[in-house]
């Protein structure tokens, strides 16, 4: 007689399929006991993050631990390269980002450079990276996309988008096209708030849309849904949880028959109103296949409630059993193609060169008429590095910035790095805004002082920014330093606004580690 303290036959059944929808992250550079348990009741996805990886071999030992368990495991990460990377979140990317890709606007070169981020995670074992960007950033001010996004006009995303699409899968790593509908027209970050694209529904098709189906024609197996309201489509739910945007948008206009995953599930823009349980039943509902978590909710608790949640859901009716066996059925599908085209593909170097070759070309210089003689820099400067906040897409911890590499190349460089938080903490925050603009050192405040124009006082001054254009307290603190110092250089490693501040003004079009390997070799006169 069965006990009636054990799960019934229907009720593990329904907990297998939740268990497949799920894309879980965990803690740790080992296989959790957890995950072992999962994978063996039919957990067919997980997502690693920076907190998993300590160098190449680590990842590899990782992967394989994972794959003794199920050869054909989805295993995904978050791999951009330039400013959003996992693989080298501790030394910064070897690679620049989309922004500057798309500034050289080489197709040959996107393409090269994504073939070399798919060896390398092909020869880590790694199956699904949740990338390109597909997002066109047409808003400058956008907080969470910028130089995630190949630039601010369609044609140069789309044409893009498909050939970091091709170059990946070529080296037997499923791409991402992410974040549908587009992420590029908003001004609030998802990871906090509920973003909102006003755009009509034909200028959304004409702007947003044509990257994604650039991405499709090139062959993208999987596309991640986007935390945002588009009313002109659904004025109601955000398009993770929308079927009209899931559904009839994307699959029944633009024909998409692969997988659709979600954005990670505990951001806020979906939990705030929803919660953690009723956003991922809200998003399989409405035509998600696989749900991405643990990028903060990391580990066997909020695994087995997600679970639970999705069983209940079938159970009292909210979701339909049909849906969540047409979700699950798709992610195996999709695990079973991205395991042999894994195993098909013969793994191969990766160019070690191509990522700083990549950030030479995108490099961008204006000099001020009658200042050609302020590079090369003779002897070494003194460099500020002004830092914004991170978003959460971006691990702040990633090294970044110019001081170190030209530190190498111009031994004797000092620098210092300065927050918002650093001058609020001062009190002179408000001083930055308050004060005119002045051509000489009055009035300036006493930090910037200090920290920037003392030490630099028979050196040449490198101010770095990046995204002065959406922190006016970095424009200003800039702006102020220039005014004193109008010989300086400033190296702007975001997204740049049109203008062009400094005697020497350096555009790098992203903050990765070779990024400021080619703004350090430009100003100290080595390429």
């Amino acid at each position: 007689m069965q006990s009636s303290s054990r799960p019934s036959s229907r009720h593990q059944q329904l907990t297998r399929l939740a268990g497949t929808v799920l894309q879980p992250g965990f803690v740790g550079t080992t296989v959790p006991d957890w995950v072992r348990r999962a994978i063996a009741d039919g957990l067919t996805s997980v997502v690693l993050f920076g907190r998993n990886i300590v160098d190449p071999e680590q990842v590899a030992r990782l992967t394989a631990q994972l794959r003794a368990e199920n050869r054909d495991l989805i295993i995904a990460i978050d791999e951009e390269a330039g400013d959003v990377t996992r693989l080298e979140a501790w030394t910064g990317a070897s690679r620049p980002g989309n922004l500057a890709l798309g500034a050289v606007d080489d197709i040959d070169l996107t393409e090269s450079v994504a073939r070399d981020i798919g060896r390398e995670l092909h020869a880590a074992g790694i199956s699904l990276n949740y990338a390109p960007s597909a997002d066109v950033n047409s808003n400058p001010l956008n907080p969470v996309i910028g130089a995630r996004s190949f630039g601010a006009r369609t044609d140069v995303v789309s044409r893009h988008t498909a050939a970091w699409v091709r170059g990946l899968q070529s080296a037997g790593v499923a791409a991402c096209a992410k974040h549908f509908p587009g992420h590029g027209d908003t001004a609030v970050d998802s990871h906090h708030g509920l973003p909102q694209v006003s755009a009509s529904a034909e200028e959304i098709a004409a702007t947003a849309l044509p990257p994604f189906v650039a991405a499709m024609e090139a062959g993208v197996r999987v596309v991640m849904t986007a935390h945002l309201l588009a009313p002109a489509y659904d004025p109601e739910l955000p398009a993770t949880l929308s079927p009209r945007i899931l559904v009839d948008l994307l699959r029944g206009e633009l024909g998409f028959d692969g997988l659709v995953v979600t954005d990670g599930i505990e951001m806020s823009a979906v939990t705030a109103r929803y919660g953690i349980d009723g956003a991922t039943v809200r998003a399989v509902t409405g035509g998600a296949d696989a749900v991405c978590v643990g990028g903060e909710h990391a580990g066997e608790a909020t695994f087995h409630q997600l679970t639970e949640a999705l069983v209940g859901a079938v159970l009292d009716g909210t979701l339909p059993e049909a849906r969540i066996c047409e979700a699950a059925a798709r992610v195996a599908e999709f695990a079973a193609w991205s395991g042999s085209r894994m195993r098909a593909v013969a793994a191969d170097d990766a160019a070690s060169d191509i990522g700083l070759v990549a950030a030479r070309r995108a490099l961008r210089v204006r000099t001020e008429q009658g200042r050609e003689s302020v590079l090369p820099l003779v002897g070494a400067p003194h460099v500020v590095e002004l830092s914004p906040t991170m978003n959460l897409a971006v691990d702040g911890q990633t090294p970044w910035g110019v001081a170190a590499p030209l530190s190498d190349l111009l031994p004797g460089t000092t620098s210092v790095r300065l927050t918002e938080a650093d001058l609020a903490e001062s009190g002179e925050l408000s001083d930055l805004a308050d004060l005119p603009d002045r051509p000489d050192r009055s009035g300036l405040p006493d930090l910037l002082e200090r920290k920037v124009l003392d030490p630099a006082a028979e050196r040449s001054l490198v101010v770095v920014v990046r995204d002065a254009a959406r922190h006016d307290w970095m424009s200003a603190a800039m702006n102020r330093l220039l005014g004193s110092r109008p010989d300086a250089v400033v190296v702007e490693m975001g997204v740049p606004n049109g203008t062009a501040p400094g005697a020497v003004h350096l555009i790098t079009h992203g903050a990765t580690r070779v990024s400021g390997l080619a703004a350090a070799e430009f100003l100290a006169g080595r390429r």
